[in-house]
């Protein structure tokens, strides 16, 4: 009786922690004995640690390490004075975090678009959107892609607004030379565990050159003490766990070298991609790509996701429904159409496996996948 043949295609998932997990796990848990014998859970001696060296890796003299990525965010704009009364310019194409930190200080988001190429702040649109009322730009740098700096720090200079670069998905991007977190007033990260650099639950950062900027998101993220009992400022519980500080410093050290395999994943994804019927991203033109996520576009999306899926390749995407179109900013001036470049990015785009410890094959598959589909062709 002759063998049977399994014909069940390879699986290639989305995404991946467990190799990588695995290969770190003795210094894991070392760095977690560390926190269990010094006794500090809290803001404790590994979260010092873990901030001096992500401000070295960051170019910059200062981090303050709090819980999340949007603790980050409401930190930077209270640094501003951001309120009621005062606007915010911000993209929609982005996470929803990026905008909640502008409506818990009462001001009022103002949404732009996007480049088509880079998927990030426009900075003609930037330009346009610039009122009196203007008290701070976000800056997002999407898909681990910086946006076009020069521009929009000039127009905030001219203007005398503050930039605020939200890094949630940029930890190791670079612009001309220079590191994502250091180039506006402040930048924000998150540590969520899917990031480039992730903790094993929520974490995130602010890293600045300002030296009173710092010393104030110190205070305020830890009840608003300048120092024990004594309350200076309106302060938060943003505190981070220090088991998180001690994760991240033993993945920092290996970031550098997860981020140029992930550049090595997307040049082969470039080459495999040619004459394939979808868009695939254009290449960072000034810069490092953190590539974060690899994002491709198609017209008919949701068909080829779900051949992808049937061939055994499993696809995200990021994101479905921008900011100004959700439910909850409804109502607030921003109807269909109203931010075009954004709108058709987040009805085209497609987020492809890519993640440090992904085989070479798993590439090849995925492309396979895209050209043997039986969908309408390319998308504009």
């Amino acid at each position: 009786m002759s063998e049977r043949r399994d014909e069940r295609p390879h699986h290639v998932p989305f995404f991946d922690l467990r190799e990588q997990m695995e290969a770190i796990r003795p210094a894991i848990r070392d760095a977690l004995d560390g926190v269990l014998d010094d006794g500090g859970f809290t803001n404790g001696p590994a979260v010092a640690a873990f901030e001096q060296r992500f401000a070295a890796y960051c170019q910059v003299p200062h981090c303050i390490a709090v819980n999340n990525g949007t603790s980050a965010l409401h930190l930077a704009l209270g640094c501003f004075g951001v309120g009621s009364g005062d606007e915010v310019i911000t993209v929609s194409m982005s996470f929803i975090a990026t905008a909640w930190p502008i409506l818990y200080a009462g001001a009022t988001p103002v949404f732009v678009d996007v480049s088509a190429d880079r998927f990030t702040m426009d900075p003609k649109a930037l330009e346009r959107a610039i009122t009196p009322r203007t008290k701070a730009i976000i800056v997002v740098h999407l898909y681990g892609q910086m946006a076009d700096m020069d521009p929009i720090l000039a127009l905030g200079r001219a203007h005398g607004v503050p930039v605020i670069e939200d890094c949630a998905q940029a930890h190791g991007a670079e612009y001309k030379g220079r590191r994502a977190g250091s180039m506006g007033a402040l930048g924000c990260f998150s540590f969520y565990p899917s990031k480039n650099l992730g903790a094993y639950g929520e974490g995130g950062a602010v890293t600045t050159h300002d030296p009173e900027m710092a010393e104030r998101c110190r205070r305020v993220r830890n009840q608003g003490q300048k120092e024990r009992y004594l309350h200076t400022d309106i302060g938060y519980n943003f505190r981070m766990n220090s088991f998180q500080g001690a994760i991240l410093s033993v993945k920092l050290a290996h970031l550098e070298r997860w981020t140029t395999r992930r550049n090595e994943l997307a040049r082969e994804y470039d080459r495999a991609l040619e004459g394939a019927p979808v868009v695939a991203p254009a290449p960072c033109p000034d810069g490092r790509h953190a590539y974060h996520l690899y994002v491709i576009r198609h017209e008919h999306r949701d068909e080829l996701r779900a051949a992808m899926l049937e061939a055994g390749v499993e696809t995200a995407v990021h994101y479905p429904l921008p900011i100004h179109r959700q439910p909850v900013f409804e109502g607030r001036g921003y109807p269909a159409g109203s931010l075009p470049v954004t709108e058709a990015i987040a009805r085209t785009c497609i987020s492809l496996p890519l993640y440090p410890e992904a085989p070479s094959r798993d590439v090849a598959r995925v492309v396979e996948s895209i050209r043997l589909a039986r969908t309408p062709s390319r998308s504009g």
